[in-house]
């Protein structure tokens, strides 16, 4: 064997880290392995792309063959490559990542996947391959998005209160925000709008009701700011 075809022996694969909001609590969906390597283990619902295949197609394919989830918007991430990585040989992944409100989708495992099914992204065991490594990269990058866009258009309610909004970014963020600071920076931001109504149903004192000004969303999406909370 020549050098050169020393170059055509690895393979690539794509890995999706879906991550989803449940009002409350930041989960991960993940699957059970029924195949080896790492049959029984946890790991991020990945697969190896086809020769013919492009990495975008892959992902959405491996994503639905494994948990039957379709039409989630997945965002590339990075390249893992450690030579080591894969017991089988040279893999090189691609992880890709989403934020999905949970009960918008419910997982159906299918292929070598024979559970696929949500975890909270706290106190995880160790997942199959290097896919904590690629989780926690993936967390990394959506709460560096937090920073630079809104979120949270998708993921609430169409009306929603202060409290259940900072509930979404501190369950992102892992980390527990000033109310005060919180309110008064994003109210400030004219984002939300006022619905001069107040909760009903509720065992606690009612609070106001919002929702987004879609217009102002969509041009905080497009340009960005600096949400230093």
């Amino acid at each position: 064997m020549s050098e050169v075809d020393s170059f055509f022996k690895s393979a690539f694969s794509v890995d999706n880290v879906i991550f989803g909001f449940d009002g409350s609590d930041l989960k991960v969906l993940l699957i059970q392995r029924g195949a080896p390597p790492f049959k029984g283990k946890l790991a991020l619902p990945g697969d190896l792309v086809y020769p013919n295949e492009n990495l975008e197609t892959a992902a959405e394919r491996v994503l639905e063959q494994l948990t039957g989830l379709r039409g989630v918007y997945l965002e590339q991430v990075k390249a893992f490559g450690a030579v080591n990585r894969h017991p089988l040989g040279r893999v090189i992944t691609i992880a890709y990542y989403s934020l999905v409100k949970t009960k918008d989708y419910t997982p159906m495992p299918a292929s070598f996947a024979q559970v696929a099914s949500w975890h909270t992204i706290h106190h995880l065991e160790e997942l199959a391959f290097d896919h904590n490594q690629i989780l926690h990269n993936c967390l990394l990058q959506l709460q560096q998005r937090v920073r630079m866009a809104p979120i949270g258009f998708e993921l609430l309610p169409p009306k929603f209160t202060l409290t259940e909004l900072q509930q979404l970014y501190e369950s992102i963020l892992e980390t527990e925000l000033d109310k005060r600071n919180f309110r008064k920076k994003i109210l400030s931001m004219n984002l939300l709008e006022d619905l001069n109504e107040m909760q009903a149903g509720v065992a606690h004192r009612p609070a106001k009701l919002y929702q987004f000004d879609q217009e102002r969303y969509k041009q905080f999406v497009e340009r960005g700011y600096s949400f230093d909370l």
